[in-house]
């Protein structure tokens, strides 16, 4: 069985799922309604960060840690999955997180090349990070595609000078880099940028809320569409 709204017209999962899941999901979504309480966020903007909250059980992504959306954000990615887009993560760990069902139903393709050998000996030689080099490698493919960065920073930082370099053109940059070093800082210079992105604030971030954010986004759009 397919779901796509529950009593309470929440956007549901878009996955084939049994009716125990589907309730646990709709619980869990009621018990961060009721704990966030009222917030500055639109109805699509707050399912997405609803869901991180829900894949990370943390509630500073509406808090110290806030989610931040460019004004085009969710319209860019909307229009970006209307022209069957590439989905371009930074890491292998966001890559798996990605829902695959959503990607065939939408068509999408998704591309990661931070395990290619040639790039490894690249980065050596150039004395860059895999996360640099494998965005560099996928400069074309990015043009009109929706670029999802949990975990390094050093390729938010490349994926900005891509553009600045007027290498490439993304639709939508999902900027959700974790750590101590340079995370804050370049997410900082992303809200700075013209291009559509979603970020939020400091130093939290990761794979699992990277991924959630275009997870949601995906069933956004199978909502809307569908």
């Amino acid at each position: 069985m397919i779901s796509y709204k529950n009593n309470n017209g929440n956007i549901a999962s878009g996955r084939e799922m049994s009716d125990k899941a589907f309730d646990i999901e709709t619980k869990s979504f009621e018990i961060i309604d009721k704990e966030i309480g009222l917030h500055s966020y639109n109805e699509l903007e707050w399912n997405i960060v609803r869901r991180v909250i829900h894949a990370t059980a943390d509630f500073d992504y509406a808090r110290d840690n806030l989610i931040i959306f460019h004004k085009n954000a969710i319209e860019s990615a909307f229009e970006a999955i209307k022209n069957k887009c590439n989905i371009i993560t930074d890491v292998d760990m966001v890559l798996s997180a990605i829902n695959k069902k959503s990607l065939n139903n939408l068509g999408l393709r998704t591309i990661c090349n931070i395990s290619n050998l040639e790039l490894v000996k690249e980065a050596r030689e150039f004395n860059k990070t895999r996360s640099q080099m494998a965005m560099r490698y996928a400069a074309t493919e990015m043009n009109g595609g929706i670029i999802v960065i949990g975990n390094a920073p050093t390729a938010l930082y490349e994926t900005l000078d891509m553009i600045k370099e007027g290498v490439t053109k993304p639709a939508l940059i999902v900027g959700i880099p974790v750590g101590f070093v340079s995370a804050p800082e370049s997410k900082n210079e992303l809200t700075k940028m013209e291009v559509p992105f979603i970020t939020n604030i400091g130093r939290k971030g990761g794979s699992p809320a990277a991924a959630s954010i275009i997870n949601a986004i995906m069933l956004l759009y199978q909502d809307k569409y569908r």
